[in-house]
């Protein structure tokens, strides 16, 4: 039976409301992306190091998101990646990336999103991931499943380690890249082969759509992670850290739940978890 557009809806009135803002922040802000980029995109700012950049694209679509969710909600918290942050009132905080995978956007690359989620006592509740370049909205709402437009998500079925599609990425401060660098040498043997898409929130909803049996990633931040966690696993994967640990800035792994844990072990005896 076809999958009708409200099939994840219920009779939770805030988490609909939190959705529909959502996807509505997250189409303005994909299109202002998609549309506006000007043919000479430059760097507006480095970060961590020369080549973590932010673009003025950045800046312009975390301005149009924080702007519409304060007329939207006002009482709410923010935490976008940006500098966009607020303490809020009302118990709920968005977690704002406005263009996850920028040096791809900046190269013109068509592997990029904007995340937005909304949590509550720091568990999400609600995630978008907007890829404007894929014409693709993944969403998910807590405990009600995961979708990409209005097909219901599935992470794929958990297939032996060495037959194990997964993707990574990599810190922008050289020291650490090495060490990633190494960290993957030693995975590679063990897998079918390892993908380095460029963006973590593309990565985490394609783990849930199947197109991935596994990502892991050093260093996200909350709003690297926070929309597209939920995606995936609303979708069935699981989601964690090092081992009995949750996902947080030192580790995050996301796979099939067959792929899960013989990837978590592996990851923690290479040091994947620390520089």
């Amino acid at each position: 039976m076809t999958e009708q557009p409200n099939a994840d809806r219920s009779d939770d009135p805030l988490s609909d409301e939190l959705l529909a803002i959502a996807l509505e922040a997250a189409r303005r802000a994909g299109a202002l992306l998609r549309d506006g980029r000007p043919a000479d995109l430059g760097v507006a700012a480095t970060k961590s190091s020369p080549i973590d950049v932010v673009t003025e694209m950045d800046l312009a679509a975390e301005k149009l998101i924080t702007d519409f969710l304060a007329e939207r909600r006002p009482e709410d918290g923010l935490l976008g990646e940006e500098g966009g942050t607020s303490v809020g009132t009302s118990g709920i905080r968005w977690v704002v990336d406005p263009l996850d995978g920028t040096v791809n956007y900046l190269y013109g690359l068509p592997t990029w999103a904007v995340s937005i989620a909304a949590e509550r006592d720091g568990e999400a509740l609600v995630g978008v991931v907007e890829a404007p370049m894929r014409g693709e909205t993944f969403r998910a709402v807590r405990g009600r499943g995961a979708f990409l437009g209005v097909r219901r998500l599935r992470c794929r079925p958990a297939p032996p380690l060495d037959q194990a599609l997964v993707s990574t990425g990599f810190n922008y401060v050289a020291e650490v890249r090495a060490h990633q660098a190494e960290v993957a040498h030693r995975l590679i043997p063990r897998l079918r082969d390892i993908r380095r898409g460029g963006s973590a929130a593309v990565d985490l909803a394609d783990v849930a759509a199947g197109r991935l049996d596994g990502y892991y990633e050093r260093g996200l931040r909350p709003w690297d992670r926070a929309a597209g966690a939920l995606i995936a696993r609303e979708a069935g994967a699981l989601v964690g850290g090092r081992p009995g640990t949750s996902e947080g800035d030192e580790l995050t792994v996301a796979a099939s739940p067959g792929v899960f844990a013989p990837l978590q072990a592996l990851l923690d005896e290479y040091g994947a978890w620390h520089d």
